[in-house]
């Protein structure tokens, strides 16, 4: 049995996954992280293959980092917390009122965010934590459908932790 190694493309998924179905062959294709001092992410992942418009991100957040708040006016997100623990915050700015769960191992399950809710998360907990998500609508930098505040932007949201 001779083995190799999967082909591997620069190209995008859609064109690989047909490359892949008329060759009859494994193809591998590389991404990039992104990363700044809050954590990394792996943006645009199953782009064009899950769905025309949609896209599929895995985002670390260190400990501590609060990212919080965004919104967007066509977008729903699905947030699953697969390493750590996250404090999910999700605000209604036009009723005043907040949602707060934590999310991630110890608590399994999709969050649905749908417009125009304001949202974020916190790391819970002294370890980094990653974040599974699933958007409706794929990030366009030259038009971006995101709104974005301060995490201190809706007074008496708790970020912290909640010693009870």
């Amino acid at each position: 049995m001779k083995i190799s190694s999967p082909t591997k493309l620069n190209c995008p998924l859609t064109e690989a996954f047909e490359y892949a179905k008329s060759n009859n062959t494994p193809v591998f294709v590389p991404t990039n992280h992104f990363a700044d001092d809050r954590g990394w992410s792996l943006m645009n992942q199953l782009q064009g293959v899950l769905s025309p418009e949609g896209q599929i991100n895995f985002s670390v957040q260190y400990p501590g980092v609060v990212k919080a708040w965004h919104r967007h006016h066509k977008q729903t997100d699905f947030w699953m917390g697969l390493l750590g623990h996250l404090k999910v915050g999700v605000y209604d700015q036009e009723n005043n009122q907040a949602w707060s769960i934590v999310i991630g191992e110890k608590n399994p399950g999709t969050v649905i965010i749908p417009p125009p809710l304001w949202h974020g998360a916190a790391t819970v907990g002294p370890t980094q934590a990653g974040l599974l998500y699933f958007v409706t609508h794929a990030y366009n930098p030259s038009a971006p459908d995101e709104e974005r505040t301060t995490h201190d932007a809706f007074p008496g949201f708790p970020w912290h932790v909640e010693h009870k």
